[in-house]
């Protein structure tokens, strides 16, 4: 049995099914890691947001050196058929994703021409609202933008986030807080974070060390048109720690709480479930998008 759920990519005008080879071992992407991927969401047969993540995978590739070789229309028309590759509700991982195929003017620069692309879906269940997890101090912090592509979603900015989480596990939780280079919290390993205190909900401010990620966006929008007060400001680890809520948000899993910061236990609050009330209206068509 594979190790991968069931799977579909377009690739070069056709649909391939499982995990197609789709690289060798002088395309540029597998050793000088030019490659960059965007998630987006297929549930309940809606795709919310799907047109924005259609549009940033395009200028990730640009971000990168990358010439974009589709347009998000077609990214998003194509995930359409795609969907119907699988059994009436499943839910879909959609990743698109670019890469670069040839060396450049030197081995490390990518040949922009040789860029090609792929879309990607896959079977991925929707975690539960009940769905939490515990947290602690990363052990390694995110790069700025001076030093790594932090504006694309590149797949070469990853393995920073794999080390913190297994820091993290090895020393007994799930996932950890990650701090930029001032000491301020940007994000977890995996998602973009949240916390409450007396009914404020407050998140770091985009810097430049982290993706300011689309249901991040979409999130802050829905609570401030529901009369929530957001504030996106420098946030320390102590702030976290001292929180009556924590909460994050992202593509995979939407919007699912923290349930321990180090030792302290927490308990799923109303602003997190207000969020994903939100959210899932929004997605389902039920609220006017904000």
């Amino acid at each position: 049995m594979a190790w991968y759920s069931q799977t579909w990519t377009w690739l070069d005008g056709a649909w391939h099914e499982g995990n197609p080879g789709i690289v060798g071992p002088r395309s540029h992407a597998l050793w000088q890691c030019s490659s960059v991927f965007d998630g987006g969401r297929y549930f309940d047969g809606v795709a919310p947001d799907i047109d924005l993540h259609a549009a940033r995978v395009n200028r990730s590739a640009l971000a990168l050196g990358l010439n974009p070789t589709v347009t998000p229309e077609f990214i998003v028309e194509t995930m359409h058929e795609g969907v119907r590759k699988f059994a009436p509700g499943t839910a879909l991982y959609v990743k698109p994703m670019y890469w670069a195929e040839a060396d450049g003017p030197s081995t490390i620069m990518p040949d922009a021409d040789s860029t090609r692309f792929a879309l990607c879906l896959f079977e991925a269940p929707m975690p539960g609202p009940g769905t939490g997890f515990s947290v602690t101090r990363g052990a390694y912090r995110r790069p700025t933008q001076e030093t790594a592509p932090t504006d694309s979603k590149a797949g070469c900015l990853y393995p920073n986030n794999a080390r913190v989480l297994r820091a993290a596990r090895a020393a007994g939780f799930d996932n950890a807080l990650v701090l930029d280079m001032q000491g301020n919290v940007a994000e977890t390993a995996t998602s973009n974070v949240f916390l409450a205190r007396d009914g404020v909900v407050r998140t770091p401010v985009p810097n430049g060390t982290f993706l300011n990620g689309i249901t991040r966006q979409r999130v802050i929008r829905l609570l401030r048109a529901d009369g929530v007060r957001v504030e996106e400001c420098s946030l320390r680890y102590e702030d976290f720690a001292e929180a009556d809520e924590i909460f994050t948000s992202g593509n995979y899993a939407k919007c699912v709480p923290v349930t321990r910061i180090d030792d302290r236990v927490l308990q799923p609050g109303p602003l997190l479930r207000r969020a994903r009330e939100l959210y899932m209206d929004f997605a389902h068509g039920k609220a006017k998008a904000a």
